[in-house]
């Protein structure tokens, strides 16, 4: 590990309880050791973002940088063979620049914004490159919500496969929060009179303490910013998945196309299911972020709240949630 990584992570350590979101003001500047792919860019041109704004009527405006999506798929050359081979084949699959994307988001960041959080899948699958580039880019100041690929230990390759569950999870749940630090499951921080809930949905459900957790958070009364992995799907949501995902060609009508998946499993599990319709009438949610579908999507979830799914950051995309 470099002097440099070490003295980030100790820098880090001085940040600990930093809660949902991480301070742009508290963040080093990657540019120094930015490769230089697009050597013409400039600054303005390096991120393709999109904006949304949040009015609550706050005393004090601010605003935050939502990444997610990133997809870091590093692996030292001791690593195992199917991590060697995976490095390769996920490199080509997400483009090659996903460490230079991250970095130019948070050098954005620094310079734009108050905040910024980050909402899963930031690395692809598990290893010790992986793992060590978590800390060396966030230290102890990363917070926000983790992806059903953190849970990885080594993309589909793994024994037992992927079950999509508790069981699952736990068999890395451990390592993941040792690497993370937030609690992954479910943490909170109030940002200038906005509580900022971060909860794990990797698989599309959740779980009944994190709902109590969350109806705990209730009670201070006041305006709720939730941000997780797996977006609570409403229809025009998942028609825009589906219309990006299904390899089925132009439009040929309205109907809504069959939930799968973790559409699915939101509409059958019933915590999830009465979880969401209790979010619908909570007046306290005024937006959800999300990630997962590598698109940048937004949609009216509730009389109080829009949800802004943002594409994928390991394509250079991020969005700027403005509070007012």
């Amino acid at each position: 590990m470099s002097d440099s990584m070490i003295d980030r992570r100790s820098f880090f350590r001085r940040l600990a309880g930093a809660g949902a979101l991480i301070a742009t003001s508290q963040l080093p500047s990657w540019g120094e050791d930015r490769p230089e792919v697009f050597p013409e860019r400039g600054e303005t041109e390096r991120l393709s973002l999109s904006y949304a704004v949040v009015n609550i009527g706050l005393e004090k405006p601010f605003s935050i940088l939502h990444i997610t999506d990133s997809h870091l798929a590093a692996a030292y050359p001791g690593e195992s063979e199917k991590k060697q081979r995976l490095h390769i084949r996920r490199t080509q699959v997400f483009g090659g620049h996903q460490e230079e994307a991250l970095r130019d988001a948070l050098d954005w960041a620094k310079n734009h914004v108050d905040f910024v959080v980050h909402t899963g899948d930031l690395i692809d699958w598990q290893s010790e490159e992986n793992f060590d580039l978590v800390r060396k880019y966030f230290g102890d100041g990363l917070v926000g919500s983790i992806g059903n690929h953190e849970f990885s230990p080594d993309m589909w390759l793994s024994e037992p496969k992927e079950s999509r569950d508790e069981a699952f999870k736990n068999l890395t749940r451990a390592k993941i929060q040792a690497t993370y630090p937030f609690d992954i499951s479910f943490c909170s921080q109030v940002v200038n009179g906005v509580n900022f809930i971060t909860l794990d949905d990797v698989y599309g459900y959740v779980l009944q303490e994190q709902v109590d957790r969350f109806r705990e958070e209730v009670k201070k009364g006041l305006p709720i910013a939730l941000c997780m992995h797996v977006p609570f799907f409403t229809e025009n949501i998942w028609r825009a998945e589906t219309r990006f995902w299904v390899k089925s060609g132009k439009m040929q009508g309205s109907k809504l196309p069959e939930p799968v998946g973790d559409y699915k499993t939101q509409l059958e599990d019933s915590v999830t299911r009465d979880f969401i319709a209790y979010l619908k009438e909570e007046p306290l949610l005024k937006c959800i972020l999300s990630g997962h579908l590598h698109i940048s999507v937004e949609d009216r979830f509730s009389p109080t709240c829009t949800e802004y799914v943002t594409a994928g950051g390991f394509l250079f995309h991020a969005r700027e949630v403005i509070f007012i």
